[in-house]
């Protein structure tokens, strides 16, 4: 029986467009003695994959962290798959405030030492110990009280496009390495002062107050839900965000803007910016802020060398990441000498420029897309990407859609369109296309003819 994912992600997000139906990211979590880790991963595996859930999640002996999405319509189905379990009912479900139907394109679930790596090896500590949950108006109210600290228990890529105002922001690139800085910081206030943290959706700050309350701390207050719930009830109450900027999350999204402000830069020209993306090369795949005019120059890449390296043949890029452990890269996020303007540790709270207000969300519209074709290469110079006509045939003033994991969705009307090297109107299967396009393609993208 199949108790993995075996779909690849190109495959994946063609059925769900096929599909057609809105999907709902959300993440939650729960501390709880799961006696049998892999039993209890394998029975969630086969109640979620007939539901479509696709998503991050992981399982230990203290509990479960899960970030997924799932068709809207199978919700209340999924909520019964997770409320069996007693340690689970009732259990907060942060919904994503914007939603994306790509930003999970697996199922995967794994089994882990713990759902929290904290580097800790201590059996006296009880995680479920854990201090004040705190809600918005209330977390509010504690951060106006001079005798507050307040401390982000994220990562450095993390707080560095959005935070507390005023709060501590560890230059750290794990949450393991953020304990025993916190600790050693604020070891003279364990009495007198009101110890309060944060996080993205509350896993990481829930085990951090309970840490600190076992290190001896008096007043440690958490954020309920985090910064997900956080954004939710400001919203719902209409109460004033003493959070500034985006929210990063952990998808295909990598950030939820709470506030319009800018308060990062892009790393490699230092305008105003805070957009993260991944290098493109895959020898790097470095997470770093990077703006449109960088990502246009750069070709979507860190550096000059990773730049270099996109251009080689295939097989030569392979050669050269050869032997190269992809994860040491992942934990360096943001951290390279290539990056000229990346600030950790001493952040700013005050606001660079205002984002531009997303444009409203169109209806979806009923229109029927058909695959014609794949990537073959895209000239650079020329701004011209090659595709293989595969199907149906396409012509002059079609509107196509190109779509691949990093492209995402891109639309265009064709105009002056060459097939096999010859200028053209209409292109039929086993024909090279040729044609404009303003944005890097790759050779995971597909080319689509959409049909009104």
């Amino acid at each position: 029986m199949q108790l993995y994912n075996t779909m690849r992600a190109e495959e994946r997000a063609e059925l769900i467009d096929q599909a057609g139906k809105q999907r709902l990211t959300l993440s939650f979590y729960a501390y709880s003695k799961i006696e049998d880790p892999k039993k209890f991963r394998d029975d969630l595996f086969l109640a979620w994959n007939p539901l479509d859930v696709l998503g991050r999640i992981y399982v230990a002996n203290e509990g479960i962290n899960a970030q997924l999405s799932l068709p809207a319509d199978n919700f209340y189905s999924f909520k019964d798959t997770i409320e069996k379990y007693d340690f689970m009912q009732g259990i907060r479900l942060n919904i994503a405030r914007e939603h994306d139907d790509h930003s999970f394109l697996k199922l995967t679930i794994k089994v882990r030492h713990k759902i929290v790596a904290d580097g800790l090896d201590d059996s006296t500590f009880d995680v479920t110990n854990k201090g004040i949950h705190l809600k918005a108006k209330e977390f509010n109210q504690l951060l106006e009280d001079p005798n507050t600290i307040v401390v982000d228990f994220r990562n450095h890529y993390e707080s560095e496009i959005g935070h507390f105002k005023g709060a501590i922001t560890p230059d750290v690139d794990t949450f393991r390495e953020s304990l025993p800085i916190i600790e050693e910081q604020l070891k003279d206030f364990k009495e007198d002062k009101n110890l309060l943290m944060y996080c993205t959706g509350g896993i990481r700050c829930e085990k951090a107050s309970a840490f600190f309350k076992h290190k001896g701390f008096k007043n440690v207050y958490q954020l309920e839900g985090g910064i997900i719930e956080y954004a939710r009830q400001i919203e719902h109450e209409g109460l004033p965000s003493k959070f500034i900027g985006k929210n990063f999350v952990f998808d295909h999204r990598l950030g939820e803007r709470i506030t319009n402000d800018i308060v990062s830069q892009c790393h490699q020209c230092g305008k105003p910016c805070d957009n993260h993306t991944n290098c493109v090369n895959d020898g790097c795949h470095l997470l770093f802020i990077q703006c449109d005019e960088c990502k246009d120059k750069m070709d979507n890449c860190c550096s000059t060398e990773c730049q270099e390296i996109i251009h080689l043949p295939l097989a030569e890029q392979v050669k050269l990441r050869k032997g190269i452990q992809k994860g040491n890269m992942v934990f360096k996020k943001g951290k390279s000498d290539a990056l000229k303007f990346k600030h950790s540790g001493l952040l700013s709270d005050e606001s660079l420029a205002i984002a531009e207000k997303p444009k409203p969300i169109r209806e979806r519209i009923k229109r029927k897309k058909i695959m014609v074709g794949k990537a073959q290469h895209y000239y650079t110079k020329a701004q011209v990407g090659l595709f293989l006509i595969e199907s149906q045939e396409i012509k002059s003033g079609d509107t196509v859609l190109i779509s691949g994991p990093t492209t995402g969705n891109q639309e265009l009307i064709l105009e002056n369109i060459f097939i096999n090297g010859k200028a053209g109107t209409i292109a039929k299967s086993g024909d090279k296309l040729t044609f404009a396009v303003p944005f890097r393609t790759r050779l995971s993208d597909k080319l689509f003819k959409i049909i009104h």
